[in-house]
């Protein structure tokens, strides 16, 4: 289940290079405008986001259950919820947009590039949401295969739709939004028509309240995670935005090249959400742990490989993207340092994915809060602010960080586990 998963991200994010490719052909400016433009977006969009491990989580221990109905019932549910959700998104983006560009730090001249790519983007949320529904779904019927080859087809349609768009029909930063939007709908479209073959009928969104108060108990927390996550990097992206536009390009190109190496943690963090949910609704605490070791000691393998890359590659591979020395350097001296915090990254997404599949989303909340927010924001306000140090003090607050939190959710996850099995969890079928 992972090895789709995870590359189905990979192709996720070479989707989202491709995008920061072209950008970078137009312009330096236009790179700049499309990074910032981004943090604005997925900050809009974050509590949207959540709603795929949610409906993982709350369709996955059905399925452990042997109930196929109650599982299709809550992909109705999300379903009716996610275009709730996407409505809101639209109407909170269009008011507060151009205020969040103006606080990153866009200059004049990237300050264009940055409001009329994520206006645009805004009209595609629903797509975002619904997407993210489908998938999820999809992940807790075991099936993480089209989603992976969803977004395959996304990219190969980027690589064509983009130079159409942006050079061909002159539109500029505004073809990369709108291609993107075009690709979104249609994967919207072909998981759904997945899922109708897996449940034997098409979805149909349900508005049921009481339910949804029970599958916001699993998405709320999940959506607030990940804005914790987005309001971070917005806060990063913040702090960098004092040393110029093209330094926020180059934090936000090598983010998204660690994002990349980081893929195949994310695939193990799909297959162990789906994995300790099924289990969990049948019962088997044993292989709910056997689960999480196994996903740790993966996720070390991983890091021996991408470790090197991101302290060797890491100039050639920022290169690709500009010939700017600032964008090169800024995004090489995070890669290098970052590398030293590559498997706590791995342990967190395991620990949360863990807690989240057995119904216990809250810690993982109160954590992102306080690693996402909270210490990075005191931490670099007084470094940065105060003291005036330079930009490499604020990849440092960002391993220190992560480190002490990936201890931290190892032991509360691990002792949860236990709890499971002193307890001898029973299947749910009534």
């Amino acid at each position: 289940m992972a090895i789709p998963a995870a590359m189905g991200m990979i192709f996720n994010t070479l989707y989202n290079l491709t995008d920061f490719w072209f950008a970078g052909k137009l312009s330096d400016d236009a790179l700049a405008g499309v990074s910032i433009a981004g943090s604005v977006f997925f900050l809009i969009l974050s509590g949207s986001i959540g709603m795929q491990a949610g409906t993982t989580a709350m369709v996955a221990s059905e399925v452990g259950r042997g109930r196929a109905d109650t599982a299709a019932n809550w992909i109705d549910q999300a379903t009716g919820l996610g275009l709730v959700l996407s409505a809101a998104c639209l109407v909170l983006g269009l008011f507060i947009a151009d205020p969040l560009i103006q606080f990153l730090g866009a200059e004049p001249h990237v300050l264009p590039y940055a409001k009329n790519y994520v206006l645009i983007m805004l009209w595609g949320c629903i797509s975002f949401v619904l997407s993210g529904v489908a998938a999820g779904a999809l992940m807790a019927l075991g099936d993480t295969v089209s989603n992976r080859n969803a977004l395959a087809v996304g990219l190969l349609a980027n690589f064509i739709l983009n130079p159409i768009l942006i050079f061909v029909l002159k539109l500029g930063v505004a073809g990369l939004a709108i291609a993107t939007i075009i690709i979104k709908l249609a994967t919207v479209v072909y998981l759904y028509s997945v899922l109708k073959k897996r449940i034997g009928r098409w979805v149909k969104p349900a508005f049921n309240y009481k339910d949804w108060i029970e599958l916001l108990r699993q998405v709320a927390p999940a959506s607030f995670n990940m804005l914790t996550v987005v309001l971070g990097g917005f806060i990063t992206v913040g702090f960098i935005g004092r040393f110029g536009s093209q330094s926020v390009a180059g934090y936000s190109v090598g983010l998204r090249i660690e994002q990349l190496l980081l893929l195949p943690a994310l695939g193990l963090n799909s297959a162990v959400m789906a994995l300790v949910g099924q289990n969990f609704g049948a019962g088997n605490s044993e292989r709910i742990r056997e689960t999480y070791k196994t996903a740790l000691y993966t996720g070390l393998g991983i890091s021996i490989f991408s470790i090197p890359v991101m302290i060797f590659l890491s100039p050639a591979l920022l290169s690709v993207f500009s010939s700017s020395q600032t964008i090169i350097q800024t995004g090489t001296t995070y890669l290098r340092i970052d590398a030293l915090a590559f498997f706590a990254y791995v342990v967190l997404f395991v620990s949360v994915a863990s807690l989240q599949a057995i119904k216990k989303p809250m810690f993982p909340m109160y954590l992102g809060l306080a690693r996402q927010l909270m210490l990075p924001a005191i931490i670099n306000y007084i470094l940065i602010v105060v003291f005036d140090l330079p930009m490499i003090w604020l990849f440092i607050t960002i391993i220190s960080v992560v480190i002490c939190s990936a201890i931290v959710s190892h032991w509360y996850t691990w002792r949860e586990l236990g709890r499971l099995t002193a307890t001898k969890i029973e299947p749910k079928l009534a």
